[in-house]
């Protein structure tokens, strides 16, 4: 039985930052807060250091199977521990397409050798595979979700046939993530900017891909989901409009409808495709300051649920190709505790609603059983970061098998300094224990 003490760390919870030691045994959280002695514990020393609930990332793409040359399991949630990530869900887009359940356990399996970080995998939908889809239902403690490209996606993936849609909203007894954007406007817009302008570059990607598109394909799910009180997450909301479809009326877990920022939707604006080009196309796009305003906004008062990364990772040869064929989507997981605890020292968000939203509201939206909180007998999942110990960004400490981040030469004022995963250290010095490994997911659903 291992026992670890976390001594003198300043420990943020439920809305609280607590001073005290934290206890760690056989890979739960035994006490919190207070003065702790046990002659046979190793000890952490958390002075003039937070710690934090693991960052629980509810969007990613890792790539494997098939997909490997960009990405793969191991790699990936490598780069997450790193950056304080402790459990991931990641998404059916790989080659094959987890669109049934031997491909969807393929992917639990390799997990459970590779990765050090806790996992779970969204079941993929196409418009041919609904009563595969709905067989989930006997999964419903085992799979994070169910998700539905509602727009522009790879392979067959895309699900455009409103029975589907109907029959899996109407069945379903699991939560449906979907990525909301209209194919029909998106190929309209597309065609009419070809016909005035031959050659396409990364800031007509907004325009393609606007606002529009976004919330009628938005205003289609939710009008689905109420029909039939289905249980809906909305991945990566970018506009503006798109904010008046949710509420924060009700507390998160009475929530039948909620919503996902992303971080790259929080920090970039459409002036940035001029610096950055196709390193930051992403799908939905990243678009104009005033969305990410309203977008930062509709965080601090709730309408927004969750943060997350959709970390995406692509080759840098297919980002460097004309607008056209340039792949979308950014890696992003390895950063995303640090780029928010940036605006913590900025004053524009406390530390207590970083935690809130990306490890308390994934563990409540998604019901994960008995992790996303410093509570005694959960998993000690667990990021220890120091807020005065800064962080430059370079190829030399990115560890996306891509290579390369939109982020590089930028200095983080924080720093990741151990995480820990059920109540083991997987990464610390700047070095991540790749013996490690994470366990599946499970959820608390009747």
């Amino acid at each position: 039985m291992s026992t670890t003490i976390i001594k003198n760390a300043s420990i943020v919870n439920e809305g609280k930052i607590i001073e005290g030691d934290l206890l760690i045994c056989n890979q739960r959280i035994e006490k919190i807060g207070g003065i702790i002695e046990n002659k046979n514990a190793k000890e952490i020393n958390g002075e003039n250091k937070f710690a934090l609930p693991g960052v629980i990332d509810d969007q990613v793409h890792f790539r494997e199977p098939g997909l490997t040359h960009k990405a793969n399991i191991h790699t990936e949630s490598c780069a997450a521990v790193a950056g304080g990530t402790t459990s991931f869900m990641e998404m059916p887009n790989t080659k094959p397409a987890a669109t049934t359940h031997e491909l969807l356990e393929d992917k639990y399996q390799i997990a459970a050798n590779s990765s050090p970080a806790n996992y779970s995998f969204f079941m993929g939908t196409s418009n041919e595979n609904t009563e595969e889809v709905l067989k989930t239902n006997d999964l419903r403690d085992r799979v994070c979700g169910i998700k539905i490209f509602m727009g522009s996606s790879t392979g067959n993936m895309l699900v455009d046939n409103v029975l589907t849609l109907d029959k899996i909203f109407k069945e379903s007894a699991l939560l449906i993530a979907t990525h909301c954007e209209d194919e029909r406007i998106i190929k309209s817009n597309l065609e009419k900017m070809k016909s005035v302008k031959p050659i396409l570059t990364t800031a007509d990607h907004p325009i393609i891909r606007n606002t529009d598109a976004c919330f009628e394909s938005s205003f289609l799910a939710i009008q689905l989901a109420k029909k039939y009180n289905t249980r809906l997450h909305i991945l990566h909301i970018s506009t503006a409009k798109e904010l008046q479809l949710f509420s924060n009326m009700l507390p998160l877990q009475e929530k039948r409808i909620t919503s996902e920022v992303c971080i790259h939707h929080l920090h970039f604006t459409a002036d940035d495709y001029e610096r950055l080009g196709n390193k930051i196309k992403c799908n939905p796009a990243i678009k104009s300051a005033d969305n990410k305003a309203a977008l930062w906004e509709a965080l601090l008062d709730d309408r927004l649920d969750i943060i997350a990364t959709d970390h995406a990772p692509h080759t840098f040869q297919e980002k460097a190709e004309s607008y056209e064929h340039a792949h979308a989507g950014l890696p992003l997981v390895q950063h995303s505790l640090q780029l928010m605890l940036q605006y913590v020292k900025q004053g524009r968000i406390t530390m207590e609603k970083v935690v809130e939203k990306m490890s308390h509201a994934p563990a409540t939206c998604f019901q994960i059983a008995e992790r996303g909180f410093i509570r005694e007998n959960y998993y000690a999942d667990l990021a220890i970061v120091d807020m005065n110990q800064a962080h430059t960004i370079s190829k030399n400490n990115i560890l996306y098998k891509c290579g390369w981040s939109p982020l590089e030469g930028f200095t983080m004022p924080a720093s990741i300094h151990k995480t820990i995963v059920n109540g083991e250290i997987v990464y610390e010095n700047e070095t991540v224990h790749k013996n490690k490994r994470g366990m599946r997911l499970l959820f608390n659903r009747n």
